[in-house]
């Protein structure tokens, strides 16, 4: 049996405003009809609306106590990356031991989770980041990133235009005409192609950029004007189809052509990502302050570092009369939609790395080996090592 021994463990996410979880009750009835002994901690899926009963339902054991869940489980599936547990005054690495496994969102190119990453690689934990999975075509039901993509874009667009001080559409009053807002997205990917139909469902008039042709072409279709970056695709494209990290003379002249367009805007959602790298700085402190009082930027890869250079984490923040919303983790906010793709994906993801339940870490894999962190006490993902100054 593929899971077979194995004892998988569902903590509950303790990130404020996280209603996510890592496993629902239809992937949790999976795991143990494949062998697993499955502990879910108590309440654990309540923000996405799944209850202990149905967990219990699906197989499931039902633990009162975190501690419990990581002292007895082989595998802890987490969504966001471990962080301090206040109410017990402990870390959720510290609760993990060596030789354990962890799969979650690590984000492990962010500086803000690099004293976290090397401290599991100190402990001896096996630990694998979803958002290092590559986009290739036996990934894509693995895919988390894509999955909470998009949701952010969605969602994201939704945060702006509710704050937003005038219509989304063009709208015919008995004293005028009022016009529509210029909705600009930077970086289609998942994210911004879902912004993107968001805002033109919305009546407003959109355009986007990317260094990518094949994005533009994908954004193009749905109806948004195309800002000509005029990268070479050579520079562009990376790994699995993913963007790739510019030369600063090149970053330069995306800033350039792009300031007017971002001065203009009603709403900015960047989405520009590197897929385990720090997101690139796009819109710059000028552009910001050129704008339009009351416009919206959304900083969507603010978990990566975020594209806007006065974005701060987990902040919103009013800079003269121009709002900038650093939220982080919005997929966090449709936890229901939200955890039933990424339980999928996360069970699909186990399932490519585990066979007679034995944890297969083949580096022949381009999946295994994009998203693995720390293996055998070093840290070895080649983004988080880059964005440290180490050289793997």
């Amino acid at each position: 049996m593929r899971f077979g021994g194995l004892v998988i463990g569902v903590p509950k996410e303790i990130m404020k405003g996280e209603r996510r979880v890592s496993a629902m009750p239809d992937t949790v009835k999976k795991m143990v009809a494949e062998g697993a002994k499955v502990l879910v901690e108590k309440g654990a899926g309540e923000g996405s609306y799944f209850h202990d009963e149905d967990y219990a339902a699906a197989g499931a054991e039902l633990v009162a106590d975190v501690r419990d869940v990581f002292a007895k489980a082989d595998i802890i599936l987490k969504v966001k990356e471990p962080i301090q547990n206040e109410a017990l005054g402990i870390h959720e690495v510290d609760m993990l031991r060596k030789g354990q496994t962890i799969i979650t969102f690590l984000h492990p190119a962010y500086p803000g989770n690099h004293e976290m990453v090397k401290k599991l690689a100190a402990k001896g934990v096996l630990a694998f980041t979803l958002d290092g999975i590559p986009r290739i075509t036996r990934a894509q039901s693995m895919d988390a990133l894509s999955s909470m993509s998009t949701v952010a874009g969605y969602k994201g667009l939704l945060m702006a235009a509710n704050r937003l001080p005038k219509f989304m559409p063009m709208v015919g009053t008995a004293v005028g005409m009022i016009k529509p807002s210029i909705v600009t997205v930077v970086g289609t990917g998942i994210a911004g192609l879902q912004a993107l139909a968001t805002a033109k469902k919305l009546g407003a008039v959109t355009r986007s950029a990317d260094i990518r042709p094949d994005a533009n072409e994908q954004a193009k279709t749905l109806g948004s004007k195309i800002i000509d970056l005029g990268v070479p695709a050579e520079l562009a494209i990376g790994q699995g189809g993913y963007a790739k990290k510019l030369p600063t003379e090149w970053l330069d002249r995306e800033r350039e052509i792009l300031a007017p367009y971002i001065i203009e805007s009603d709403i900015v959602i960047l989405s520009a990502l590197i897929p385990g790298k720090l997101a690139p700085v796009i819109v710059t402190e000028a552009m910001v302050k050129a704008m339009k009082p009351g416009s919206n930027i959304v900083d969507i890869s603010i978990d990566q570092g975020g594209n806007c250079e006065l974005s701060k984490s987990g902040q919103i923040l009013d800079i003269g009369g121009v709002i900038i919303d650093g939220t982080k983790n919005i997929p966090g906010m449709m936890p229901n939609a939200s955890t039933w793709m990424f339980a999928n994906n996360i069970y699909n993801y186990m399932s490519n790395l585990v066979s007679d339940g034995k944890i297969n870490v083949n580096m022949s894999d381009e999946i295994i080996a994009s998203s693995l962190v720390s293996k055998d006490g070093k840290l070895v993902h080649a983004g988080a090592l880059e964005a440290m100054g180490i050289k793997g």
